[in-house]
């Protein structure tokens, strides 16, 4: 059986932008193995970094390895987040392939107080967010959400006409397996892409004054 030490990350990795990086202050828990001589591997766990080591490592190699390892793994999650800019050039890409460039959205961004859906969808805007639990998920899932919510910015609804829209991409079938699977294995409440469209309901009539609650 494996040996295991959790610690937690030391060193403040930088994206291009200067902002600390998916791996400044994260939960490390390092698996020392007889079985282990010579290679070192290292995955997401949820939100903890593994770093899988030889038992004879020394204290200093396992620490020089788990800074390594904690670097390679947030260069690699920076290669796969793209920031709000890309984000928005893609979702006019796929509009473009899929939805014969009708839905245009204003604005597409990552957000982080999305904790019970993928995306969200604000049509009367034309604005779309994505939950940054996407973040790090392979590019063909991320862009299934992306058609999804732009699919909402012409049909806001659900209807057959909506998912006959998001049928167009052709992974649409295999990306909404795949974040069930994801959900289901680390228990999220996200269990579905199906989200929350909003539609701007204009201003308030005078003599309908807000009711108190």
């Amino acid at each position: 059986m494996a040996a295991r030490t959790a610690r937690t990350a030391r060193t403040a990795h930088a994206d291009p932008g200067g902002a600390p990086g998916p791996g400044a202050g994260a939960r490390v828990d390092v698996r020392r193995s007889q079985r282990r001589t010579r290679t070192v591997t290292a995955y997401r766990d949820g939100g903890t970094l593994v770093v899988c080591i030889p038992a004879s490592f020394t204290g200093a190699e396992e620490r020089a390895w788990v800074d390594r390892m904690v670097t390679r793994l947030a260069a690699q999650d920076q290669r796969r987040r793209p920031s709000d800019e890309a984000l928005g050039r893609r979702a006019d890409e796929l509009s473009a392939r899929y939805l014969g460039g009708r839905a245009r959205p204003t604005a597409v961004r990552w957000v982080a107080n999305q904790t019970a859906r993928w995306g969200s969808t604000t049509s009367g805007e034309g604005t779309i967010r994505l939950s940054d639990r996407l973040q790090g998920l392979p590019p063909w899932v991320v862009d299934y959400v992306l058609v999804h919510e732009l699919a909402h910015l012409i049909e806001p609804g659900h209807g057959d006409r909506f998912w006959e829209l998001v049928s167009a991409y052709p992974r649409a079938e295999r990306a909404r397996g795949y974040l069930e699977g994801f959900a289901a294995a680390r228990d999220l409440p996200l269990a579905d892409v199906d989200d929350e469209v909003h539609e701007d309901a204009g201003p308030r009539p005078q003599d309908d004054p807000p009711r108190a609650r």
